[in-house]
């Protein structure tokens, strides 16, 4: 369910952590639309169950930003990979929303999308469902010109540097907010590795703000394209520790398990988490 690339030209010196240095090696191979067809085409991109992977992921955001307790002037999407649907929701928050990845391919991809390509993918159903379940009345095109018109810039990101963003960045920080969706895990060599991410990402936001994490559970590899790529396996109380452990409220967490009809042999994940955590005052 993964997608990201922990290498980043500004800075980064993977040859100096071995357990890195491959996951930076492996991810040269990373196919952004291999991950796609994977992930978000049927049948894992099968929206019409209520109790598919993909509702259930959308849902969870939709109601989070449906309190109107995550709101605020600027969000940072934490290595976005070539997917959008994790900030349909968002953006009717946020005025100000920065779109980041770690690999130029999946970069390149994000710009089809927010430019109208033709050769983007198609992410309409996403749309029209959180449309459905938001129940604002509002169509499909309405909601992806406000996702077009409120991201502000992609940027590369490392989520294994102190500065995940780089020096003099171009996202106005700290943010009000974080989303990141099946980064962290995917682009650590262990769960150390995933702490370090976690911490570095924390810096990027206001005291008080939220972030929004949706990854795998017992995970330990997935297929986008010809490469196999190495993930973190992490449980649930992991995940809440790691939160805890950076100065987080958990103010939600909930699962997801796979069902054996969407375990389709491009991963051997289990699970699906999502969290919602505020960053306490002072950290």
């Amino acid at each position: 369910m993964s997608a990201a690339d922990p290498s980043h030209t500004a800075g980064a010196n993977p040859d100096a952590d071995p357990g890195r240095a491959a996951v930076v090696s492996a991810y040269q191979r990373f196919e952004p639309r291999a991950y796609l067809r994977n992930n978000y085409a049927p049948p894992r991109g099968d929206l019409s169950s209520p109790d598919g992977v993909g509702p259930w992921k959308l849902r969870c955001l939709a109601q989070t930003f449906a309190t109107g307790e995550v709101s605020g002037h600027t969000l940072i999407d934490i290595g976005s990979g070539p997917t959008i649907y994790q900030l349909l929701s968002a953006c009717a928050h946020f005025e100000d929303i920065t779109m980041t990845d770690f690999l130029e391919v999946n970069r390149q991809e994000l710009g089809l999308w927010l430019q109208e390509d033709p050769r983007a993918f198609d992410w309409s159903l996403y749309s029209q469902h959180v449309c459905l379940i938001e129940g604002r009345g509002e169509s499909w095109q309405e909601k992806e010109w406000q996702l077009r018109a409120r991201v502000k810039r992609v940027l590369p990101v490392d989520v294994h540097q102190p500065l995940p963003l780089g020096a003099g960045s171009l996202a106005p920080l700290p943010a009000d907010a974080l989303v990141s969706t099946f980064c962290l895990e995917a682009v650590s060599p262990d769960l150390a590795g995933f702490q370090r991410a976690l911490d570095h990402i924390t810096t990027l936001l206001r005291p008080g703000g939220h972030l929004l994490l949706i990854g795998a559970l017992e995970e330990s590899w997935y297929l986008a394209g010809d490469v196999r790529l190495v993930v973190v396996p992490m449980c649930e109380e992991e995940v809440m520790r790691s939160l805890v452990h950076s100065g987080y409220e958990v103010r939600d967490l909930r699962t997801y398990t796979m069902p054996a009809h969407l375990q389709t042999g491009v991963d051997d994940v289990k699970g699906i988490f999502f969290a919602w955590a505020q960053k306490n005052v002072g950290v």
